[in-house]
């Protein structure tokens, strides 16, 4: 049986009513994505949007087998405490949108410091802002559903200073520059209009992802423009929802379709669905680099460690190699030449 990471599955919140207990929607969601095939979610949750952070894990906490806990900030009021915080309550990476200032503006840097620390991965959402009606698609002038839409939500438009230009791939490639080891994904391939961004910094920064999310605009996108394996290799690529639950198993259904039409290979195909997410989040071994680590281990001679002496210094002693723990050998990644 296959594994899914959903790299990009959003808290419920009813923005009708927000005061309302969210618990029925987070057992609504749960249930939906694990019947789509979800082994693991990137779970956003708390502080810029609905309940706070503190509120939101207790949801997320009760489902560990599925939720991992990431939270979603402001970078222009989070302070590196407040990650410890969030930390030591069990959050587990960041997502970050609309934000007032480039994503690569030197004043987030300390966030990023932190982040790069914990080994937390972030999520950094790419291009226009969605939500609402996609004019691309219908219009209330003739779509009844779409003009009960706009008049049901038009109430909660208000200003807001946010604009798309803030929210480029390029900006993950200053990032990357300076927290080299620092896990970076970008929303929506890069978004709209940023595709040659988007293949361009995952084609030469290691730590630099992009998941598949976004609709059947980015999805007819990734087939026109080769963006999947091809302008992006399938190594930087996960699958992300960021949809309704009852729309979760259709995302799915729709990228099978896709990758049987690009004639993707099985093992490319795990890689995107599974192997990529879940080795960002720990879930999964890094085979290749643990390899090159007993690789390390094999030819190191000996082992200095120290042991009290008399007076209390500290004294060198070494310890044959043969009396070292040695590390669990790991399966190399085989994967096949892609067809041309």
């Amino acid at each position: 049986m296959r594994k899914i990471f959903d790299i990009h599955m959003h808290f419920p919140r009813n923005w009708e009513k927000p005061d309302d207990d969210p618990k029925p929607l987070v057992e609504n969601l749960y249930k939906r994505a694990v019947e789509a095939g979800i082994t693991k979610a990137n779970f956003l949750c708390g502080g810029r949007f609905g309940i706070s952070h503190e509120a939101s894990i207790k949801h997320a906490l009760r489902h560990p087998d599925l939720f991992i806990p990431t939270a979603m900030i402001d970078p222009e009021t989070t302070t590196p405490e407040r990650l410890v915080e969030l930390r030591d309550i069990g959050y587990r990476g960041l997502k970050m949108i609309g934000v007032r200032r480039d994503y690569d503006c030197e004043d987030y840097f300390p966030l990023y410091e932190v982040a790069q620390k914990f080994d937390w991965p972030i999520l950094l959402h790419m291009g226009v802002i969605g939500g609402g009606i996609d004019y691309q698609i219908t219009h209330p002038r003739r779509d009844p559903e779409a003009a009960a839409a706009l008049k049901r939500f038009t109430p909660f438009a208000q200003p807001r200073n946010i604009s798309a230009t803030r929210m480029r791939p390029f900006h993950l490639d200053t990032i990357a520059n300076n927290f080299p080891k620092l896990k970076l994904i970008g929303a929506h391939l890069g978004g709209t209009g940023n595709y040659d961004e988007a293949a361009s910094v995952a084609r030469w920064r290691h730590n630099v992802y992009f998941d598949f999310s976004g609709g059947t605009t980015i999805e007819r996108h990734a087939v026109e423009r080769r963006l999947i394996g091809h302008e992006i290799g399938f190594e930087k690529l996960i699958f992300g929802s960021d949809t309704s639950p009852e729309k979760i198993a259709e995302h799915i259904r729709r990228w099978d379709t896709i990758f049987d039409l690009l004639d993707v290979p099985a093992d490319y195909r795990e890689r995107m669905w599974w192997l990529n997410g879940a080795e960002l989040y720990g879930e999964e071994p890094i085979g290749w680099m643990k390899t090159k680590r007993k690789r390390a281990e094999q030819a190191a001679q000996s082992v200095r460690i120290a042991a009290p002496t008399k007076n209390g210094a500290a004294a060198v002693k070494k310890r044959p190699a043969a009396a070292r723990a040695k590390p669990v050998a790991r399966p190399k990644i085989v994967t096949k030449k892609r067809a041309r």
